[in-house]
């Protein structure tokens, strides 16, 4: 068993000098013509016995460093953003009052086709949008989502789709289309059992 005494950070071994620098440690041999310790013992020229110990060691304190920056990086971006609605909602009008003002250049009774104020439509949305980002709020949301329904209804309230009425089909109709496929399927099962029959003649 080797055994060794520590002198300060001078460890002196039976058969090597090494010299402990944090997580480095490096080893001579006594004989070894370096010169004093302990930067003598760093150089290339003396031996160094744990050299793949010092770069696993330096691999986990580069680890150790990354994880550092990037906790203090991420925490750096992490802001709490707060909506301000009320200011949201002071500004939002404004773009229904010029929505308001594009839509009187087209007739109301084209109000249900989309086609003719598209662009109007399109503009107070990118409004809406813009109105909220600068209150440091998401677009959509509901406060704006009921704005938006408020001029919907004010100048779309007329414009319902037709709804379709289902009618059934006459009896004749319906009665051809119930015994097409029960005839079929009684077709089919006389020829499975006639060719069943045969079979058994045969053999």
């Amino acid at each position: 068993m080797k055994r060794g005494r520590l002198i300060g950070e001078l460890v002196v071994e039976p058969r090597c000098v090494c010299w402990r620098l944090w997580w480095l440690q490096t080893c001579r041999p006594l004989s070894s013509p370096c010169g004093r310790f302990p930067l003598e013992a760093l150089s290339p020229g003396c031996g160094m016995e744990t050299h793949a110990f010092w770069l696993g060691q330096l691999f986990l304190f580069a680890l150790w460093v990354n994880g550092l920056m990037t906790l203090g990086l991420t925490g750096a971006h992490q802001h709490v953003i707060i909506c301000n609605e009320s200011l949201m909602l002071e500004k939002l009008p404004k773009c229904g009052k010029s929505f308001e003002e594009m839509m009187k250049r087209v007739d109301s009774k084209k109000w249900c086709n989309l086609t003719e104020f598209i662009t109007y439509y399109n503009n107070f949305s990118i409004c809406t949008e813009r109105e909220a980002n600068a209150a440091s709020c998401f677009w959509p949301n509901s406060l704006a989502q009921g704005f938006i329904t408020g001029i919907h209804k004010q100048f779309f309230s007329n414009c319902t789709s037709e709804k379709v009425h289902w009618e059934d089909p006459p009896d004749e109709i319906l009665m051809t289309l119930i015994l097409i496929p029960v005839l079929l399927m009684i077709a089919m099962i006389t020829v499975v059992v006639w060719c069943s029959k045969r079979s058994d003649i045969l053999v």
